[in-house]
């Protein structure tokens, strides 16, 4: 099987450092031209299947990849929604600091420790963003080619546990905004990373923006 894991386009919050989680911001001006150019890479990809979140701004982002013609092909899969911050939300991460500076250094140095205040951890999206994963692979031919569209600590889990890193390595590498990552293999247990935060569709070598905020 073959698998496109894709992050959503930028939003506004994402622009300011605000974190968003679960609220349902949509795709920013820049998020949609984006999204727009993901698709003109993916125009004559085979997709043969192609789920997202349920949230604006991953389903805006998968259906303009997929284009007017396969969007209709899209399911919704709530398991993969951006992780809930709880009390975090809606937040600017200057404010998150000066308000729970602990919990926010921890989550910055060692997430896999951080209970979001009226939220998840990190091991709480893995799991069940890991069961939507598992059934949107589910039937894939050797050279099917599923997208998947989520968000970006929801894809950093899946790609921790594809990697074998423990999720204190969320920080390890970068999701770019509608960046790709490619996955092959015989199963879902057994997928090696082909690309990881390709984004050369919108973004020149090393010039991904770097936002504060999931």
């Amino acid at each position: 099987m073959k698998i496109i894991l894709a992050r959503h386009g930028e939003t506004p919050w994402n622009a300011a450092g605000r974190y968003q989680g679960q609220i349902d911001i949509p795709l920013s001006d820049v998020g949609l031209a984006q999204a727009a150019k993901l698709g003109e890479r993916l125009r004559d990809v085979p997709i043969a299947r192609a789920v997202s979140s349920q949230l604006a701004r991953a389903k805006a982002t998968a259906e303009a990849a997929l284009g007017d013609a396969r969007k209709q092909m899209l399911a919704i899969d709530p398991r993969l929604q951006e992780i809930a911050h709880g009390e975090w939300e809606g937040l600017l991460a200057g404010e998150i600091a000066a308000r729970d500076p602990d919990t926010f250094r921890a989550w910055r140095e060692a997430p896999q420790t951080v209970q979001m205040p009226g939220g998840e951890n990190l091991q709480q999206v893995l799991d069940r963003a890991w069961d939507g994963f598992r059934a949107a692979c589910e039937g894939l031919g050797a050279d099917d080619i599923l997208l998947l569209v989520a968000h970006d600590a929801v894809n950093r889990v899946l790609l921790c546990r594809i990697l074998g890193l423990d999720l204190s390595r969320l920080w390890a590498f970068r999701q770019a905004p509608t960046t790709l990552n490619l996955l092959e293999g015989d199963s879902v247990d057994n997928l090696a990373v082909v690309r990881l935060n390709d984004c050369q569709h919108h973004t020149p070598l090393f010039g991904e923006a770097l936002h504060r905020a999931l």
